[in-house]
């Protein structure tokens, strides 16, 4: 299993960039689907979810109305929209799958398989 992300990029702030997630050795409709952010010197933090039965996706209250989370089963690929971007949004952001909702779908430990991250830096 592989989840290669990708999109990442440096912008001004209130710029936007779309990060994908693709794929492989998993179909992204059968797994709960997911995006973390890790600021410069932070832990990881949840961003945005989506049930694999598509039920209204999880935003972080920080990201609410800015952030979208959304599937292509026929490309196999998770993706983040991003916009109105700001400083505070800078760091890697991580995509990340599981099969199993345990302790609520914002906590990592419910995702078994991790892509290796994009940087998005944000200036002010």
């Amino acid at each position: 299993v592989q989840l290669q992300a990708s999109g990442g990029g440096l912008v001004q702030a209130g710029g936007s960039l779309r990060l994908s997630c693709v794929a492989s050795g998993l179909a992204v409709s059968r797994y709960n689907l997911a995006w973390f952010h890790q600021a410069p010197g932070k832990e990881r933090e949840f961003v945005a979810a989506r049930r694999w039965s598509g039920a209204r996706p999880v935003y972080a209250d920080s990201v609410k109305g800015r952030f979208t989370i959304s599937r292509d089963n026929a490309k196999n690929t998770v993706y983040l929209h991003v916009n109105g971007l700001r400083p505070e949004d800078t760091g890697i952001y991580y995509c990340a799958a599981g099969l199993t909702i345990y302790s609520g779908i914002m906590a990592n430990t419910n995702y078994n398989y991790w892509g290796q991250g994009t940087q998005v830096t944000v200036s002010s």
